[in-house]
């Protein structure tokens, strides 16, 4: 076989480092043997040229030329081209990254370059100097971090910690996966004067970081948190202004920036002997509620047996652990109701009238009652589940293991937008728009005292700029809760109404306009509105709005 490198052994090769090429000289040899493309780059790997740039047309010309018996004389065959260097710097100042195009034939990257490009970009702190060195022995590189500074730690918000282990919470529960927590609401936790509830856990200032420049970065401090103003029934302690106290015995609720202490007042029963009862604060009642009686109270309403029909009216939880039974319906009916703030939760509804500012929890049976929640109406815990008859309101979802009857009774549930968020919607817009006029007119009046030293008094200035912060934080706060209704109005199209097991004949379902009469019996679905209105949709369909 014969020996490549004794075929266009007349060919000389030679780096020309003025020109930046890869020159080419042959003497015409007649019995020269012909060569190819694939002889030749094998030929120059053999002879370290295989990184050169050696364009098509120059191999051809070679090829051309050799085969033919011409000279060659000093022919152009390839570029030597150096790698090319680029060191960026973030602009945060924290990373410095290297980017290196490998060398074709020409000078590669050294050391000592990247060494002065980073001196040229003031870089002096944190450099990688191991990773440089692996970058520039490898000669190539993509983004590879050759020098890091130190983040700031920004402050941790200021932050409340509960002492008691039980507390009764009127905020928004979920749970991990977004969804709301239908747990038992419990009984009524209790607490005595001078009992430690809360801690609040001062903002913290960060630690300053550095840049690759050498430059300190200031850290942001933590957002502070205070405990809220008049806070009924606790205290600041004398021994730790960061740590509220009961004043008084009762009910502790976790409330927005604190804990407040309601008085809790319990009694066996309530019927004609006791009276009716109205209380600043959480009412027990260890047994029965009879029929006519009125309860009143700002915190809680517990009821430990079952409650006939009464007006109940809390200012946050109601839970019946037996059920309620009301009298829509009745001929002698009154206009008795149960209406709270936060949730109802009770083991059955029978004919009742209530409205709760949250959810509506039955863990037995609804019949034939009128039930308004601001969230969502679920029935069906450990016990049947049944939704029947009568007529049910949510904005998020209405959800029971059994909707309807096979009697066909008529049983009507709405779901979807609540005209009161619009209308708050439209009022948060317009208290913005005032709040961000009277900024301009400050905004002015601070650009004149700028422009015209000591024309405007500095007591009046003081206040302007006092003025300008506070309206600030009101248009801050402005538009989180502008946000959150948007939100929630997002959510309202999400709406459903679920059967877990069955839905029957008679059941209505409506969102706004729009009406959904169930026909006939189905298994487990649910209603909302899909691409072509309002229909039936699957199980897995089902999910309601994770608010």
């Amino acid at each position: 076989m014969e020996d490549p490198q004794q075929r266009g052994a007349n060919l000389v090769f030679r780096i020309d480092e003025d020109q930046k090429a890869l020159l080419v000289s042959a003497e015409p040899d007649e019995n020269a043997e012909p060569i190819d493309e694939a002889w030749l780059r094998e030929r120059l790997e053999a002879l370290g040229h295989a990184a050169v740039d050696c364009p098509a047309a120059s191999i051809t010309a070679l090829l051309g030329q050799y085969n033919s018996g011409l000279p060659l004389t000093d022919l152009r065959l390839g570029n030597l081209v150096d790698a090319e260097l680029e060191v960026t710097v973030s602009p945060d100042g924290l990373q410095v990254r290297l980017d290196i195009v490998a060398a074709r034939g020409g000078h590669p990257v050294t050391w000592e370059q990247v060494l002065a490009e980073l001196a040229e970009l003031g870089v002096k702190e944190g450099i990688l100097f191991d990773v440089i060195e692996n970058a520039v022995h490898a000669g190539v590189a993509e983004g590879v971090l050759i020098a890091q500074g130190t983040p700031p730690q920004h402050g941790e918000d200021g932050r409340f910690e509960s002492l008691v282990p039980e507390v009764r919470d009127r905020r928004p529960k979920m749970t991990e996966t977004g969804h709301i927590d239908y747990r038992d609401l419990g009984g009524v936790a209790v607490v005595h004067a001078g009992d430690a509830l809360m801690r609040r856990h001062p903002a913290t200032a960060g630690t300053a970081g550095l840049s690759v420049r050498g430059e300190v970065i200031q850290a942001k401090p933590g957002k502070e948190t205070m405990f809220a103003p008049n806070l009924a029934g606790v205290t600041i302690s004398p021994d730790d202004p960061d740590v509220l106290v009961a004043a008084i015995s009762g009910q502790p609720v976790h409330v927005a920036n604190g804990m407040i202490v309601e008085p809790v007042y319990t009694v066996e029963s309530v019927n004609m002997a006791i009276g009716n009862i109205e209380f600043d604060g959480s009412v027990k009642v260890r047994g029965d509620v009879c029929a006519g009686m009125t309860i009143k109270a700002t915190g809680d309403i517990e009821i430990g047996g079952v409650a006939e029909p009464c007006n109940l009216e809390a200012g946050g939880n109601i839970v019946i652990q037996g059920g309620a039974m009301g009298s829509l319906g009745r001929k002698d009916s009154g206009d008795f109701r149960l209406r709270c703030g936060g949730t109802l939760n009770a083991g059955y509804l029978q004919q009742v009238k209530a409205v709760a500012g949250d959810s509506i929890l039955v863990d037995d049976v609804a019949m034939q009652c009128d039930l308004a929640a601001e969230r969502h109406i679920r029935v069906g815990g450990k016990k049947r589940g049944h939704i029947i008859g009568g007529r049910l309101q949510a904005t998020y979802s209405i959800t029971g293991k059994v909707l309807g009857s096979p009697n066909r009774i008529a049983t009507l549930c709405e779901i979807g937008l609540d005209p009161a968020l619009h209308q708050r919607q439209q009022d948060l817009v317009k208290q913005r728009g005032g709040k961000e006029m009277q900024l301009v007119e400050i905004s002015k009046l601070l650009a004149f005292a700028k422009q015209n030293p000591g024309k405007a008094p500095e007591t009046m200035l003081a206040r302007a700029r006092n003025t300008m912060q506070a309206l600030y934080a009101d248009i801050e706060t402005i538009r989180g809760e502008e946000g959150e209704i948007v939100r929630k109005l997002e959510l309202a199209q999400q709406a459903r109404v679920i059967a877990e097991q069955a839905m029957y004949d008679g059941l209505i379902v409506q969102i706004g306009a729009l009406r959904y009469p169930v026909r006939g019996e189905h298994g487990g679905g649910a209603i909302g509105l899909t691409d072509n209105g309002i229909g039936l949709l699957s199980l897995e369909e089902a999910n309601p709005p994770a608010e």
